[in-house]
């Protein structure tokens, strides 16, 4: 008996009424993914075929037809993206068509409306080539003024750089290049729009570069949203306006985030926006009533659970896939359904 074999027989035996949603990020070739957002177009094709083969694909909207009739059909999955990079559009949304897999894209509406690269991406571009940095870095953050010492990091060979590819900034070793990328991300993360653009326009001076050239390669255009959301396999979903933390901001700033996002995504497409999810999955109770109130019927968390039927719609569990090849995936969904 192969591995396949194997494993639907294991899932037979395992399954009760529950789904599995799947979040993407990037469909692109292999690069330094310090947030280990990009799966390979190969690997995202073996991906579908699995899917395809061995399982029940729903979009978001049948999902929760199902919850209301309190049952979620066995082996049934969901794909989700987030942020809203080209690649969705160049290379997801043609292998999601040949496979017949519906999926619901969350996107980001600043970067579309402004035709802008996502800030952490330009953050990447500053900091993580390698080079020679100079020895300190003064930001203004929060109207004060903070310095910081790069020491070792000052200096990033290719080598180094190789070996970051599949390191996490959080588990970056002190004192490391990769470790002051995450530093300064977690402090641009904690500003304002307008601060966070002042603060790339330093970091930018400060490295001695513009903005980052892969315009191409990152953010989708307004056309390309119209585009990705042409036929019926494709549902488009609200990200917020510029991905921020929103355990970090009052109601009322929330607000404009989630009811914003939505406002600008109709706009843009012509019909209602009713998905959403938590940017870094951050969320509160408040948070929850916030998107309810703005007239979104679902939302997705990063909570790493199955969907069961009486899952509450706001706060939908989901699990990070990797750059994981077919038979590495299949085990992967054949662990994760056996979770509770």
């Amino acid at each position: 008996m192969n591995l396949i074999e194997r494993a639907t027989s294991k899932l037979k035996e395992r399954l009760t009424s529950r789904g599995l949603i799947l979040m993407y990020h990037r469909v692109a070739e292999p690069d330094l993914d310090p947030w280990g957002l990009r799966v390979s177009p190969k690997h995202f094709a073996e991906q579908l075929a699995v899917i395809n083969r061995f399982f029940h694909p729903l979009s978001m909207q049948e999902l929760i037809k199902h919850m209301q009739r309190g049952k979620v059909p066995n082996r049934s999955i969901v794909v989700t993206f987030d942020d809203g990079y080209v690649d969705n559009l160049l290379h997801a949304k043609p292998l999601l068509e040949h496979y017949d897999v519906p999926a619901t894209i969350f996107l980001v509406t600043d970067a579309l409306v402004e035709e802008s690269n996502f800030w952490w991406d330009e953050l990447e571009w500053a900091l993580l080539q390698p080079g020679t940095l100079p020895a300190s870095l003064e930001l203004n953050v929060n109207g004060s003024k903070h310095e910081w010492q790069l020491g070792d990091a000052r200096q990033y060979s290719i080598q180094e750089r190789e070996k970051d590819w599949r390191r996490r900034p959080w588990d970056a070793l002190s004192g490391t290049r990769l470790a002051f990328f995450y530093l300064i991300w977690q402090q641009l993360l904690k500003l304002s729009k307008p601060e966070r653009l002042e603060a790339l326009d330093a970091i930018r001076a400060w490295v001695g570069m513009g903005s980052d050239p892969r315009r191409g390669d990152h953010a989708l255009s307004q056309e390309d949203v119209r585009a990705l959301g042409n036929g019926k396999l494709v549902e488009l979903g609200a990200h917020t306006i510029t991905h921020p933390s929103l355990r970090l901001l009052s109601n009322s700033q929330q607000m404009d985030e989630i009811a914003g996002s939505k406002a600008q995504l109709e706009n843009i497409i012509g019909r209602p926006v009713t998905s959403f999810s938590y940017p870094h999955g951050e969320y509160s109770v408040e948070t929850t009533d916030l998107v309810k109130k703005a007239g979104f019927q679902v939302a997705s968390t990063t909570n790493f659970r199955c969907v069961l039927p009486n899952a509450d719609p706001f706060q939908l569990p989901r699990f990070q896939v990797d750059d994981w090849s077919g038979e590495e995936f299949l085990r992967r969904l054949v662990r994760w359904y056996a979770l509770s």
